[in-house]
């Protein structure tokens, strides 16, 4: 499941990693988040080493639709149930701060950006009444949005509600772009390095990788979920998987961002294509990570949504990418408790991480350099209201139900004899382990079903043929490779 935007992105190299190193600061993470803050400090004179475990944006800002809005489909009333009205402004405040950062940059590195208006959709009778909050909420914060009318798309809309002159690139366009910058400025980017722990109880802080240590005055985690389970994130988090199409079609496509207030949820828009024109990019169909009992089922079922509203079009890219929910809609940016304030965190963007990627850049380093921004001030000092306390505990319930779910069916399920077939995963006991079998590309792999986090039994996805957790989001591929989540090693081989 390649994205369009990594497809025709190509690899961008690294830089060595050299074990022993001492730097000012070291970024985990070669994402949106992970790239304006080293970026930014690198700026400011300090020295920045990047280490992202996988490849640049390949996690989650080359997986999104890369929508640089202010209008946010139904979040702004989301955010104002759970929050005082001071941190709604504030929000609002530091995404209009990120947004205007972000259009400065890509004017000034001549990254291409499409100015489009943004719509918040009801499809349904029964979504217009979300649509109106949402607008009464947004001109409450000064957004100029208005009530409007969705002409573009082939098909019946109930409401809207629009924001003219938001954005939308190619975000390995600005991920290309800032990676030159930190590099201009004597940074380092470094992939295929994971970062297994940090130690700071002492300054330096020791950073452990598998490829050796190094150290640093500052960390910042920039990993979607922190890899450190201190402040207990990964219980706060709700771990969410979402899926975009990009499809090639015979009709002149939509100019604006459409985002559905109803559920299943519906992203449309087009995109500037290279020598074959130009793309329809279609996104929904989202869940918690683990718990949807057939991904391809969604994928297939978002892909027949379109084809027939789009009559002729021929889908050419299929991807999903992961974002984690806080309770209070608000990102986590800020300080790691007990890590002296040596270590820096942030995630929790609920899948807008275009803007909040940058506030939180924006932030991080602001606290770092003695000049925090005043929206983020107040957002480090929100306080937990009852809506949002009680959905974070109904939040850990469920996954302690995932936890007997999984537990109870594995070890009532003795392992199947034969191996699975080409493309498929299953769970099951040997003995008393839980054990996951799964056959890609004809290879049969035998791991321990267990995620190395905390032990919840890991699930199948039939669409990207990977193992996943339901408790907490990690994720590991067929052959037991980590990809993504709090787990910080890979799945073991059954036995071990």
């Amino acid at each position: 499941m390649t994205s369009l935007w990594i497809d025709r992105s190509g690899t961008l190299e690294t830089d060595p990693f050299e074990p022993g190193a001492r730097v000012d600061d070291v970024v985990v993470g070669a994402g949106l988040t992970g790239l304006t803050t080293a970026v930014l400090l690198a700026r400011a004179g300090r020295r920045v080493t990047v280490l992202e475990a996988r490849s640049v944006g390949v996690v989650a800002t080359g997986r999104s639709t890369a929508k640089l809005s202010l209008l946010q489909g139904s979040q702004l009333q989301q955010i104002a149930s759970r929050n005082t009205r001071g941190v709604l402004q504030a929000y609002v405040d530091g995404n209009r701060a990120a947004q205007t950062w972000m259009l400065d940059w890509a004017a000034g590195a001549g990254i291409d950006v499409q100015r489009r208006t943004a719509y918040s959709y009801a499809g349904t009778d029964s979504g217009v009444s979300t649509v109106l909050r949402e607008q009464a909420v947004a001109e409450s914060t000064g957004l100029p949005v208005y009530r409007t009318t969705t002409p573009e798309l082939p098909y019946s809309t109930r409401a809207a509600v629009a924001l003219d002159d938001q954005a939308q690139f190619d975000p390995m366009d600005v991920l290309r772009g800032l990676a030159a910058e930190l590099r201009s400025l004597g940074g380092r980017l470094v992939t295929g390095v994971r970062v297994t722990g940090v130690d700071s109880s002492h300054d330096p802080v020791d950073v452990r990788t598998d490829h050796g240590g190094i150290r640093a005055e500052h960390v910042v985690l920039a990993t979607g979920s922190p890899v450190l389970d201190r402040g207990l994130y990964w219980a706060k988090l709700k771990p969410q998987r979402s899926y975009a199409l990009a499809f090639t079609a015979p009709q002149t496509l939509p100019q604006g961002m459409y985002l559905s207030v109803d559920s299943p949820t519906r992203s449309v828009r087009s995109a500037p294509g290279d020598h074959d024109g130009e793309r329809l990019i279609i996104g929904g169909n989202g869940h918690t990570v683990g718990r949807a009992s057939s991904p391809a089922a969604l994928v297939d079922e978002l892909t027949d949504w379109t084809l027939a509203r789009w009559p002729g079009a021929q889908r050419t890219h299929a991807w999903s990418a992961q974002d984690y929910e806080a309770p209070q809609r608000i990102p986590f940016v800020g300080i790691m408790p007990r890590t002296n304030r040596r270590v820096s965190l942030a995630t929790g963007y609920d899948k807008w991480g275009m803007t909040n990627a940058v506030a939180a850049a924006l932030t991080i380093v602001g606290d770092r350099l003695g000049d925090t921004p005043d929206w983020a001030r107040t957002l480090h000092h929100r306080v937990t209201l009852p809506l949002a306390l009680a959905e974070g505990i109904g939040a850990n319930l469920a996954v302690g139900w995932w936890y007997a779910r999984g537990w109870a069916r594995t070890l009532a399920t003795p392992l199947p004899q034969s191996r699975p077939a080409e493309g498929e995963g299953v769970t099951g006991r040997r003995g008393i382990r839980p054990v996951a079998v799964s056959t890609v590309d004809g290879r049969t792999c035998e791991l321990s079903a267990l995620c190395p986090h905390l032990h919840a039994v890991l699930n199948w996805n039939d669409q990207e043929r990977t193992w996943d957790c339901p408790a907490h989001g990690s994720r590991f591929a067929a052959d037991g490779a980590l990809l993504e989540g709090p787990a910080t090693r890979d799945l073991r081989p059954a036995g071990r």
